[in-house]
Formats: C-alpha cells, sequence, structure tokens
C-alpha cells in the first residue's frame, strides 16, 4: 500500500509539474503576441493583441504604422479567440506549442492613404491624434459641441447640425441621463443654429429652458440668453403665470373633424346620427363665423343634436378640461403658425388630466402636419415618445397622433418636417416612426430585447459598439448617423439651462445618526 501510495503521488507531481510548464509556456506565447493588424481593402481591417495588458477597446482609436506610413484608425469590435500558435509570430516554430488565446477583432480606417496594409503595428492613438483628424473633416454647418469623446479625453464630442434634417431618435433607460442629453443637444441647436423647434414636453423637463444655470461663464450666458429670448412657454392655466408664460388654449372648432369625433368617442359609422348632427352643427355658419365654437355653447344651442352632443361632452367630462378656449384668445394653433415662433415648449405635464395631454399633443402635430406645404424648417422634438406615438395606441385620441407622427416620419423631411423622438422603452415607439430615423443618440441601455430592437432598426451601426450600451455610465451614449462624422462614444457635458424637472432627493437614504 506504501509503494501504491508513493507511485500515485510520484506520478501526480509528475503530471502537475508537466501542466504547470504547459501554462508557463501558453503564458510566454501569449504575452509575445504581436499587436498587428491588416487591411485588404485599405477601409476596413482585422488585427490581434495580446490580452496581457490589452488596452484596444470597442470604439477606441488607434494608430496603424507598416513602415511606408501611419493610419487612423477605430476599433469596432474585440473579442477573444483560441489561436493556433502556428498562425502566431511568436517564438520557435519549431518548438511545440499549446493553443494560445488572444485578443482579435476588427476596425474601420478614419484616415490615411486608404491603401490595403498587412502587419500593420497597432497602438491606441493619443487624443491629439484624433482632435487633429477631427479639425480636417469639421463640416462647413454650425457645429454643437456637447461634450467630449469617451475614449479621447479632451477632444470635444461635435454634432453636424446640418444632419438634424434627418429624423433621430434618442432612447436610454431611466437613470441614464436621457433628458439632461436631450437638453443640452436642444440647448445647443438654439445657440448655433436658426432652425425653429417645437417641443412636446410630457414631464415639464424643459420648462425652464429660458433660465440660466448659476455658474456659467459670462459670455456663453449673455449669448444663450439672446438665443433663448424667442422662447415661448405653453402651461395650463392653473400652473401660473410667470412671464413668458401662455396658457396652452385649443377651440374646439379648430381641431380636425377626426380629432373632434375622437374626443366625443364617435365613430361615424356606429354613432351615424350624432356624427352627422357634430358635422353639420360645426359647418353652419352666420355671416362667414361659426354657430359653434366651443362644446360648452352645445348644450344650449337650438340646432338640431347640439343638445344631445353637449350631455354628451358633460357626461364624458370634457366640459371641465381647463384647454378650451371658451372665446379668449392665445389659440396654441395660432402659434404654431407664427413663422417668428423660433422655440415653443408646450408643457404638457402641467395639464390636469392624461386625456388633455393627449388631445394637444394630437393638435400640434396635426397643425404642424397642416402647415407643411410651407416648407420652413421646423424640427420637432417628442419626448416620452412611448406615451404620444406608442407602437399600440389604447384610445383613438393617441391613435390620431401616432399616424400623424407616422406620417410625418415618412414623408415629413421633404416639406422640412424634423422629427427628434425620445424613449426610455424603443419598443414601445411605433415602429414606422423609429424605422424613418437615420440618426441615433443610444444611452444606457440594460433591457437585451429593447437593445436588440435598437440593433434591428439601426443596422448600419456597427453591434460592437451597440453592445456597450449595456455598460455606459450617467451621461455616456453612442452618436451615429447623419449628425456624426462617424459612430462614436461620447460623454456629455456641462448644460447651460436649468433643467425643468429632477429626481426625488434621495436624502431619506443617509445614514440616521
Amino acid at each position: 500500500m506504501d509503494g501504491e501510495h508513493s507511485s500515485r503521488s510520484t506520478g501526480g507531481g509528475a503530471v502537475g509539474d508537466r501542466f504547470a510548464e504547459y501554462r508557463a509556456a501558453r503564458r510566454e506565447l501569449e504575452r509575445a503576441i504581436l499587436p498587428l493588424a491588416t487591411s485588404v481593402d485599405g477601409r476596413s481591417f482585422q488585427f490581434q493583441a495580446s490580452l496581457y495588458g490589452l488596452a484596444l477597446r470597442a470604439g477606441g482609436y488607434v494608430v496603424l504604422d507598416d513602415g511606408g506610413g501611419s493610419r487612423l484608425g477605430q476599433i469596432l469590435t474585440v473579442g477573444l479567440r483560441q489561436m493556433d500558435p502556428g498562425h502566431l509570430d511568436a517564438g520557435d516554430p519549431a518548438a511545440p506549442r499549446p493553443a494560445v488565446r488572444a485578443a482579435t477583432g476588427g476596425g474601420a480606417v478614419l484616415d490615411g492613404d486608404f491603401r490595403p496594409f498587412h502587419e500593420a503595428s497597432v497602438r491606441p492613438a493619443e487624443p491629439v491624434d484624433v482632435r487633429k483628424w477631427l479639425e480636417t473633416i469639421r463640416p462647413g454647418r454650425a457645429t454643437l459641441e456637447i461634450g467630449e469623446l469617451l475614449h479621447a479625453p479632451g477632444v470635444p464630442a461635435i454634432l453636424d447640425s446640418g444632419g438634424f434634417d434627418r429624423h433621430t431618435f434618442l432612447c436610454g433607460q431611466s437613470g441614464s441621463g436621457k433628458t439632461y442629453a436631450l437638453g443640452l443637444v436642444i440647448e445647443r441647436l438654439l445657440m448655433e443654429t436658426g432652425l425653429r423647434m417645437v417641443i412636446l414636453d410630457p414631464n415639464s423637463d424643459f420648462v425652464r429652458l429660458h433660465e440660466t444655470r448659476a455658474g456659467v461663464e459670462r459670455a456663453v450666458a449673455e449669448r444663450y440668453a439672446r438665443a433663448a429670448g424667442d422662447l415661448s412657454l405653453w402651461r395650463a392655466e392653473a400652473a401660473g403665470e410667470a412671464t413668458g408664460e401662455q396658457p396652452i388654449r385649443l377651440a374646439f372648432a379648430e381641431l380636425s373633424p377626426a380629432a373632434q369625433a375622437a374626443i366625443l368617442h364617435l365613430d361615424p359609422i356606429n354613432d351615424r346620427a350624432e356624427y352627422a348632427a357634430l358635422s353639420a352643427i360645426l359647418e353652419a355658419q352666420e355671416a362667414g363665423r361659426p354657430l359653434i365654437t366651443g362644446l360648452d355653447e352645445l348644450l344650449s344651442s337650438v340646432l338640431s343634436g347640439a343638445h344631445e352632443l353637449g350631455l354628451r361632452a358633460a357626461n364624458l367630462g370634457v366640459l371641465d378640461w381647463s384647454i378650451w378656449s371658451r372665446g379668449r384668445g392665445g389659440s396654441l394653433p395660432r402659434e404654431l403658425d407664427r413663422a417668428d415662433a423660433r422655440c415653443v415648449v408646450i408643457d404638457l405635464g402641467s395639464l390636469d388630466t392624461l386625456r388633455e395631454q393627449r388631445v394637444v399633443a394630437e393638435a400640434t402635430l396635426s397643425t404642424l402636419w397642416q402647415r407643411r406645404a410651407r416648407r420652413e424648417p421646423i424640427l420637432i422634438v417628442i419626448d416620452e415618445a412611448h406615451n404620444i406615438c406608442p407602437a399600440r395606441p389604447n384610445d383613438s385620441v393617441t391613435a390620431l397622433a401616432a399616424e400623424h407622427a407616422v406620417r410625418i416620419a415618412a414623408e415629413g423631411r421633404k416639406y422640412g418636417l424634423y422629427l427628434l423622438v425620445s424613449t426610455q422603452r424603443p419598443q414601445k415607439v411605433q415602429e414606422n416612426v423609429v424605422s424613418q430615423c437615420d440618426n441615433l443618440l443610444l444611452m444606457r441601455m440594460n433591457s437585451t430585447a429593447d437593445l436588440e430592437f435598437v440593433r434591428s432598426v439601426f443596422s448600419f451601426v456597427p453591434a460592437g459598439l451597440l453592445d456597450r450600451a449595456t455598460s455606459f455610465r450617467q451621461g455616456e451614449s453612442l452618436v451615429a448617423g447623419k449628425i456624426s462624422s462617424h459612430a462614436a462614444h461620447v460623454r456629455f457635458g456641462a448644460r447651460v439651462a436649468e433643467e425643468g424637472g429632477a429626481d426625488v432627493p434621495s436624502s431619506w437614504a443617509a445614514r440616521r445618526s
């Protein structure tokens, strides 16, 4: 027994020694892997690198040097690969070597002579290298500095303002900094361009867009104050009447027939008589003026069917809405009709009911579509778009708003109507709106299903860059499309204006003494 035990111990020790030698040999080979890249078309490249001290990241910038010249590139994918050591430029090729692991991936050549190359050395680019390249390709249009490049610290992240003539989709989960980022983009567009904007604001996040933050550099603050001087803020009357605010008011007669019927829950087939009566009443005129302009007038009208329609409106609670003008001035559709209305913020969040919010959103999109023949460039910002143009509307008014959004997404560009759509849940937004967007701002997104949806719609964005969204910190984003010179990871910078909304303070979680 003792001899057998001794034999096993000796054998075990020998095996252990062989494993130690194997691991040491593999470690030596893996450390010796050279960072080399090859390109057969001069535009894209494949690379290998050692896993030890790996400094290459998806989205990061590299310098590729083959001895005949250097090029600037961007890493698009990085992965782990088991490699045949015979394919590696390391050690004695005649000696037996274990299979080893290496970092491999691909990228795009950003700058250089764009000729094919083989076994070019790869090293991380310095921020100055990236800055020089960006300065050579800066567009002649206004540029929007939104922060810095995540993989080139100190290098400004620049958006091309001209790219906003394509629809833009911004998404990120709660806590990702989505609303902050949207506000920053809006500020820069206000300061640097003359593009008109209409903002549908369901959470009152942009009601302080005209206010400059304390501590902002004086010259910047003064410049922003001039740019925001033409901003008009529309809120519910109950929200107060601060300087520059206008009460949200609509005249029922200003709405489209489809919206009027939807508000009263009238179906043109199932409610034929009442639907026809409503149409006749609203079309009736005296001396060129409508006999009925508001719902509250129906109850006292002697026109056929008017009283019954008034009772329907009363039973639905529609007569109690604060949005009806009731003969007072300040109609929101007329404000949208003004060519000098540079930036209109519509504070939907200040309205008492969700139904009123939906009606105002529908009226806004309907009015802008009706005025499309003027061909005046307007950026329509729809925040929390899953509420305004959802994939599955649960009421007829929202369905109309979604239809307008889809129509603008599909045909609006030729009339100068551009969308900037923001949401936490990409799959809950009308897919025909998202699919028409050529620009993407993607912030942290942990939901695998949402990320796969974004990946399928924005297939032009390198998959390796999209994958990083699961590990973004607050304020970090992927920018891609016509608004950016290249798909890039960025970190948003400081805002100029105050935020209208903010998270509830978490001081309750502090340790109690």
